[in-house]
């Protein structure tokens, strides 16, 4: 992207360009894995994205093809090896290079008490190990780049901690504090490490109908999705120089 300059020659903007630029995301089928998808795609970046459901898949894919035709798709699930080696592989051969990666894909939690031993250890295996695993992949790819970008999103429920949310809290608080490591362990080989927290969003993940969270987001109780992919979009176009550690964004009401 051209920097404006003043009068007197200085430059006003120094932001990256991420068109053309090859992004993997993870749940990128809805909720606000979809909505980067579609943001990032309008920017010109060659997007690959993966749920884990079909249908969801189709109907994701036929929004992004009507901006871009540089985006591609698969049903994947993230707490299977064959399937992280999979997206990767197809990832590698659709966009060339992985030069961004967006950990997005999560399941929402209860409490440890209401919560059966399989269905937990999916969910840390989904919400945690996962980000862990499509980290660990993108970094070795990034490393022989020399640079590259992993955009972690987390949750506000890192610090807040609610009652009735112990496994989800425990998964969100376990990103938070691999990002931290993460970043110290990658900066060197020119490799930025991003952690975006929202609070309440309204997707599917919420407990309350499409139309409580639309008066909820009227009232400025609850963001949308599309909001975090901005949020996304803004970190990722930063100057090389800067880096955006942590981003903590709540709707204007959120109070806690």
């Amino acid at each position: 992207m051209a920097a404006t300059k003043t009068a007197t020659g200085r430059k006003l903007s120094e932001n990256m360009d991420i068109a053309g630029k090859g992004i993997l995301i993870t749940g990128g089928t809805t909720g606000i894995g979809r909505a980067t998808a579609l943001l990032l795609a309008e920017h010109g970046a060659r997007v690959f994205a993966f749920g884990r459901h079909q249908d969801e898949l189709n109907d994701a894919m036929s929004d992004l093809r009507k901006v871009s035709e540089e985006v591609f798709g698969i049903t994947a699930d993230v707490t299977k090896s064959e399937d992280i080696e999979r997206v990767f592989t197809q990832a590698e051969r659709e966009l060339k290079t992985i030069d961004i990666l967006v950990n997005n894909a999560a399941l929402a939690a209860d409490d440890v008490t209401s919560t059966s031993y399989d269905k937990m250890e999916y969910i840390v295996r989904t919400n945690l190990i996962g980000y862990m695993a499509f980290a660990h992949e993108a970094a070795e790819r990034m490393k022989k780049q020399g640079f590259g970008h992993i955009v972690n999103v987390g949750s506000m429920s890192a610090d807040v901690r609610e009652e009735g949310s112990s496994v989800y809290v425990a998964t969100k608080a376990g990103i938070q504090g691999f990002s931290e490591a993460f970043r110290k362990e990658v900066n060197k080989y020119g490799i930025k490490v991003t952690l975006i927290e929202p609070g309440a969003v309204g997707t599917d993940m919420q407990p309350v109908t499409p139309r409580k969270q639309r008066k909820k987001q009227e009232d400025e109780e609850m963001l949308k999705a599309e909001d975090i992919a901005e949020c996304v979009h803004y970190c990722l176009v930063q100057p090389q120089r800067c880096d955006v550690v942590v981003v903590q964004i709540r709707p204007h009401m959120q109070l806690i």
